[in-house]
């Protein structure tokens, strides 16, 4: 394994990790070039580790391994029961290693430990599920409407370019590699830098578990890798989880190859308070809705609508939330609000709370750099008021703990303002009234909203409309992905 997985000596000094090969074929490869990545604690500024930074001759070569195993070697010839089998003791694995990867996954990106913990334990459920679904989906059936007897078949997509971010990185890249696997495809996943280090555990798995040599292939890389990942001629498929921004490239590229694409991207979503709201409930639900992972989550709802009748009322509610969050080391179990992951995005977080002071809305809370942590990328809660959906600070993915908080008048101008955006994520509506709440959720355009709450039901698929998507993930849903149909004509 080409990993220290120590976090510190028996001394007590801190040890860096490192990652000084990519996994290619089943084996621990070293870089074609000298390109490295330095790691820095979310928490501190200092420096965690280090890891070779791909360039785009090492995707290519991971590549050339994904195909070969796809078109010549075992992986191709697994029945079901045999990959369902294997994709299980992933799952265990990932399940056994999930306090050590929570860790890392908090130092590295600020992720809170338990978030970070759940986020572990959910990407060994993420295997668990591939591999009972496969079990369960006929591969090859008699289609009953036929009266020649045609057979419907399933088969793999093919060589499946994955490219991965790095807020939720062992979930997001379980979505792709377990039902991935599950298909029978072979894949090449390219991570971020900016969390250099959690999925590589995928890597140690793989070769604890035998899974055959080229059928998963990992390569941390920049934005030029990903670039050579989704052009080159023998990958069948891309699936992608980042920006809107980012996504529009892929979108276009894959279109011009006519090549399978999945897009998970960014969104802006609302949460539309009635009139008829209980604070109480709102206050409940809101670490879920507006502030999970310390905001750095697509599904953030960072648009809070409220009725101007009851207008101060919601502020007052969502800033005291704000207030009580516990901003701090993100190994504590107390924290429920991190640093941002890189010292970049911390300036891209700041940026932003400058645009909206600017714009003449109003500061609640918030607003600043915490003063008792000097160190780190650490960023207040904060809670602007008296916000247009027409600014700025309302329009653009932030991705962080800032939350606009928007006048409405009537339902109707509420769904009018939650769908006035580029983006359809995700989304929630609080009411006290069940039938009220369910016929404004289902008058907004997003791919998934919560009432009274939001929690993502791993059951149901999952993903964007408008500027936040193309297809689904999750469960049956996410499986479909990475299967051909082909209909045999008897």
């Amino acid at each position: 394994m080409d990993s220290v997985d120590a976090m510190t000596s028996p001394g007590g000094a801190d040890v860096q990790l490192r990652r000084t090969k990519f996994f290619i074929n089943g084996q621990w490869v070293k870089p074609l070039t000298d390109a490295t990545h330095t790691a820095v604690e979310a928490a501190t500024g200092e420096a965690l580790g280090v890891a070779a930074l791909g360039a785009p001759a090492d995707v290519k070569v991971a590549v050339e391994a994904a195909r070969e195993a796809l078109d010549n070697g075992p992986w191709g010839r697994t029945s079901v029961s045999e990959r369902a089998a294997l994709i299980r003791e992933f799952a265990d694995a990932l399940e056994r290693r999930s306090t050590e990867t929570a860790t890392t996954c908090s130092r590295e990106n600020g992720m809170p430990i338990a978030t970070a913990t759940g986020a572990a334990l959910g990407a060994a459920g993420i295997f668990r599920t591939a591999a009972d679904l496969i079990e369960n989906t006929p591969l090859e059936q008699p289609v009953e409407a036929s009266e020649r007897g045609s057979l419907l078949r399933r088969e793999p997509v093919g060589v499946v370019g994955a490219i991965t971010p790095w807020n939720f990185p062992q979930p997001t890249a379980a979505l792709k590699v377990a039902p991935a696997l599950a298909a029978g495809c072979t894949i090449v996943l390219k991570h971020s830098p900016d969390a250099a280090f959690d999925t590589y555990v995928f890597a140690d798995i793989a070769q604890e578990i035998g899974l055959p040599p080229g059928v998963l292939n990992i390569v941390l890389g920049d934005a030029e890798a990903g670039r050579t990942l989704v052009t080159h001629p023998d990958v069948d498929k891309i699936a992608f989880t980042g920006s809107s921004a980012a996504g529009s490239w892929v979108a276009g590229e894959c279109g011009r190859l006519i090549r399978r694409v999945t897009l998970e991207l960014g969104g802006k979503s609302a949460a539309i308070v009635c009139d008829d709201a209980d604070m109480t409930t709102l206050y409940n639900g809101l670490g879920n809705a507006s502030f999970p992972n310390s905001g750095q989550t697509c599904t953030t709802q960072s648009r809070i609508l409220a009725p101007r009748s009851r207008y101060e009322e919601v502020v007052e509610t969502v800033e005291q939330f704000a207030r009580d969050l516990r901003v701090g080391d993100p190994l504590d179990p107390e924290t429920t609000c991190g640093p941002m992951a890189a010292e970049h995005h911390l300036a891209k977080v700041m940026r932003y709370i400058g645009i909206a002071r600017d714009s003449g809305a109003r500061l609640v809370t918030g607003g600043g750099r915490p003063a008792d942590l000097p160190r780190g990328w650490f960023v207040e809660p904060t809670i602007f008021a008296d916000v247009d959906n027409s600014d700025q600070i309302a329009r653009e993915e932030v991705f962080g703990p800032v939350i606009v908080v928007i006048p409405y008048e009537g339902d109707d101008e509420a769904v009018r303002i939650a769908n006035d955006t580029d983006y359809g994520l995700a989304g929630s509506v609080w009411s006290t009234d069940r039938a009220r709440g369910l016929d404004i959720a289902r008058r907004i355009r997003t791919g998934t909203i919560g009432i009274n709450n939001y929690d993502v039901d791993m059951s149901v698929p999952f993903g964007g409309m408008k500027s936040s998507g193309l297809g689904r993930e999750h469960a049956s849903w996410g499986i479909d992905n990475y299967l051909e149909f082909k209909s045999v004509f008897m």
